[in-house]
């Protein structure tokens, strides 16, 4: 794990939003020969964001790359110089403090690496440069002839599992039984916020994501003790069964475009809903994989749920009917984080890994969202 060098409580946050807003409308109206204020504006925006908005009971602290966060001095602002657009900067601005964050980012995930990896896959929906910082890391290390770079971009927040799906299938076709595959997630959502876009979807939004960078390996089962970890005292998930399917009638319910003015995700509020009347029969068909029985293992599972927003977390757990303590790494994530799109799962698998409460072999059943509406599971056990 990779922490932005800057961080935030989300009541702090909410205030930065609020603040955002107003200098965003006050430059909209200008630009339409209008005064500046609106006091009626001025009185709703912090109720709106209050109302809509992610609370801090929900999400405690939000890390952010940009500085632009802390303060409200827009003349001073990188991105958001709202005096200048009421969007903030252009694209090409914020591709350019991404390239800079994710090689920031790379270099300290591998400033103490000994070993080099066989392929590295860089997961990303955030930014994208070329050559991209992962190649640049490789470069940099001088690994030019000993590790491929592949990139798994703009997928969203279920990424990493099509990134395993990826890297299973490098060490599928690999000779060397000690072929390593490294997938590095680098998301830098706060970088794509529109202050001049009021509406209660983008409030929801801009109230959720926050910044977040994750590093994971994955090798072979040694067929002949059965190892999947170093002996090391360390811990990590064996993965049994991967699945991935689109929701019917959902094409249209989560977006996540590029646009002259940033990234731009859009949501309906079907998502939670129709996330939840699909995932039972999902997971009944992603256990029998691995020739399981859901309805018999389900109890005794923990499920690793991406944590898209606390509505995500409620209405999968009521559909499954899962006990509290079931998905509280992903609660726990969501409040100590926010949602860090494709690298907030990898933060839950590590939470399960780190607990004092889970058990050897247990079960893990991941599931993330995305657009299509994209469903992506993984059923994992806990190696000890």
């Amino acid at each position: 794990m990779v922490r932005p060098p800057l961080s935030g409580t989300q009541e702090q946050a909410l205030n930065w939003l609020t603040e955002a807003h107003l200098r965003a409308e006050e430059t909209q109206r200008l630009n339409k020969g209008l005064s500046p204020v609106d006091p009626t504006f001025a009185a709703v925006m912090p109720k709106l964001l209050r109302r809509y908005g992610c609370s801090p009971d929900k999400i405690g602290a939000r890390g952010c790359e940009l500085y632009d966060h802390l303060h409200t001095d827009w003349e001073r602002m990188e991105v958001y110089r709202l005096m200048e657009s009421p969007k903030g900067a252009g694209t090409s601005v914020r591709s350019d403090v991404f390239a800079r964050g994710a090689q920031r980012v790379l270099n300290a995930m591998y400033q103490d690496e000994s070993t080099v990896p066989d392929d590295l896959i860089h997961v990303t929906c955030t930014g994208y440069t070329s050559p991209s910082a992962a190649q640049i890391l490789v470069g940099g290390k001088g690994w030019q002839q000993r590790t491929r770079v592949t990139h798994a971009y703009h997928m969203g927040c279920y990424a990493a599992l099509p990134a395993i799906r990826i890297a299973s299938g490098f060490l599928s076709s690999a000779t060397d039984p000690a072929h390593r595959v490294d997938i590095a997630h680098t998301e830098f959502c706060t970088l794509h916020l529109d202050p001049s876009d009021h509406s209660p979807e983008q409030l929801v939004v801009q109230s959720l994501f926050g910044d977040g960078h994750m590093r994971y390996s994955l090798s072979r089962v040694d067929d002949a003790t059965g190892a999947t970890i170093p002996d090391d005292g360390s811990s990590g998930l064996r993965i049994l069964a991967l699945a991935e399917e689109l929701v019917a009638d959902s094409i249209g319910d989560m977006r996540w475009t590029i646009t002259e003015w940033g990234f731009r995700m859009t949501l309906t509020q079907d998502v939670p809903q129709k996330i939840g009347a699909t995932l039972p029969a999902f997971l009944v068909r992603l256990f029998a994989q691995a020739d399981l029985d859901y309805e018999a293992e389900k109890d005794f599972a923990i499920f690793a749920i991406h944590p898209g927003g606390p509505k995500i977390i409620d209405q999968v757990s009521d559909a499954l009917g899962l006990r509290p303590e079931q998905s509280a790494a992903s609660r726990a994530v969501l409040r100590d984080y926010g949602n860090m799109s494709s690298a907030t799962l990898p933060h839950v698998w590590d939470e399960i890994l780190k607990s004092r409460t889970t058990q050897p072999r247990q079960l893990v059943a991941s599931v993330a969202f995305g657009p299509g509406l994209t469903i992506s599971g993984g059923l994992f056990q806990i190696e000890k």
